[in-house]
């Protein structure tokens, strides 16, 4: 985590407030940067968190996959002899009315 401080200087043990605050307002993301810009008095405190991992999970012949990397030769068969079903139309929504 960086932490940056411009137009004057916070005390170590405000700044560990600050970001105390942060982790007990969102426990569940990690902290990337912090960056406080002192005005007399008033602190203005702008911070970014960390992007969080995402893997798309989707039910594949009944089964909920990330990747089909662990599945065997038959089952990745089965995905590739899967008909993707849309749903096509021509007409607009004036003959629809």
């Amino acid at each position: 985590m960086t932490v940056t401080v411009t137009g004057g200087t916070l005390a170590q043990k405000e700044i560990d407030f600050y970001v105390q605050s942060l982790k007990e307002q969102n426990p569940d993301k990690i902290i990337k940067s912090v960056d406080f810009t002192v005005d007399g008095e008033y602190v203005d405190m702008k911070y970014d968190y960390d992007s969080v991992p995402f893997e798309r999970i989707r039910r594949i012949t009944g089964y909920l996959v990330g990747t089909l990397d662990r599945f065997n030769n038959g089952k990745r068969a089965e995905v590739e002899d899967r008909v993707k079903h849309t749903l096509a139309c021509d007409c607009s929504l004036e003959e629809i009315a």
